[in-house]
């Protein structure tokens, strides 16, 4: 347990609001942690906590090792999964969760072998936990189809208050890459292409990058009713600023410069789908006609860039569906990229 500065809370966005005590910063190490010391009871709105000024000196960060910290921010404390680099680098690789993220671990670090593709490398992985049909994004307002209290403040925490947490311990604010899946993959782009001075390399893998393909907003509304009982209007108005804001095939011309790794399969069963019973026939049924919307949008957005005269490299394997194990295999593939963008 290790605690730090926090800077006086900035406001409140949650159900109430309390003054973080000087001094709260929290660590919780990965051995032998039985629970979290913050604890939010069930269906609670949790409290706000301004993000903190990062302390001089920095905190050392221990080269290698995996901790789990609370992070303050105005949607209250979040959790974040991180594995410093091994050789005490200063980059950092954000890995964003999918639509039904949890709030108790960020998918890849249990789905797949993303921890141990990364342990000999010089780069912090950084796995946020939360943000169930988020989209990362800031919202215009709670939902309120499932009683949400507090809004959802993605991208801020993520290009704001994270960064400036991370920097204490030695974190780059500006050598990050971004990588995302599903839900995440437009999310990843659009947080590279808004937030040039912090990241330099940025992933989508199956994600829908045309939200303006007929049918889309309502192909998302159902999606995110369907996990967690999300209201995509409480998110952005249709064909707002705010919605538009958030369409790779919009913010695309923003790319240019950007070193990208952009894939998606076609929605074929692959090596990785062994579906056993009616459950399993049914869940590799769903994966397939996800991947396939995303196949075609990511065909789309292909060409948009080719349009533009804007460069990626784009990766589309033979057969696949919408499903873990094929974006551990793509993330091996954009491994090497992300290394190179980050000099780690």
């Amino acid at each position: 347990m290790r605690f730090g500065k926090a800077a006086a809370p900035k406001g409140d966005l949650g159900a109430s609001r309390a003054v973080a005590p000087r001094g709260w910063r929290h660590r919780i190490l990965a051995v032998g942690a039985a629970a979290l010391v913050l604890p939010i009871a069930a269906g609670a709105a949790p409290t706000a906590f301004a993000a903190p000024a990062p302390s001089a000196p920095a905190l050392r960060a221990p080269a290698g090792g995996y901790e789990e910290l609370m992070v303050p921010s105005k949607m209250g404390p979040v959790k974040v999964q991180v594995q410093w680099a091994r050789n005490g680098g200063n980059a950092a690789l954000y890995l964003l969760d999918g639509l039904r993220a949890r709030d108790d671990k960020n998918a890849w670090s249990f789905e797949t072998n993303a921890m141990q593709q990364f342990a000999n490398d010089n780069v912090t992985l950084v796995m946020p936990v939360g943000g169930q049909s988020s989209w990362y994004a800031d919202w215009t307002s709670a939902s309120n189809t499932n009683g949400q209290k507090t809004t959802y403040k993605w991208e801020t925490f993520l290009t704001e208050e994270l960064p400036a947490f991370l920097e204490g311990y030695g974190v780059s604010r500006t050598n990050n890459a971004v990588l995302g899946l599903s839900m995440s993959g437009p999310a990843a782009l659009r947080l590279a292409a808004l937030h040039r001075d912090q990241f330099k390399h940025a992933s989508s893998l199956s994600g829908p990058l045309n939200w303006g393909a007929p049918g889309m907003r309502e192909a998302i509304r159902v999606m995110m009713l369907d996990a967690g009982r999300f209201n995509v209007d409480s998110m952005a108005a249709p064909w707002s600023p705010a919605w538009l804001r958030m369409d790779p095939m919009v913010f695309a011309p923003e790319l240019r410069g950007l070193p990208m790794f952009i894939s998606s399969a076609n929605g074929l069963p692959g090596q990785h789908d062994r579906p056993a019973g009616l459950g399993g026939v049914y869940n590799t049924a769903n994966a397939m006609g996800i991947e396939a919307i995303s196949f075609v949008s990511t065909l789309a957005f292909q060409q948009r860039l080719k349009t533009l005269g804007i460069s990626a490299i784009f990766d589309f394997p033979a057969n696949g569906t919408h499903s873990w194990k094929y974006w551990e295999d793509e993330l091996w593939k954009a491994r090497p990229h992300i290394l190179g963008a980050l000099g780690a």
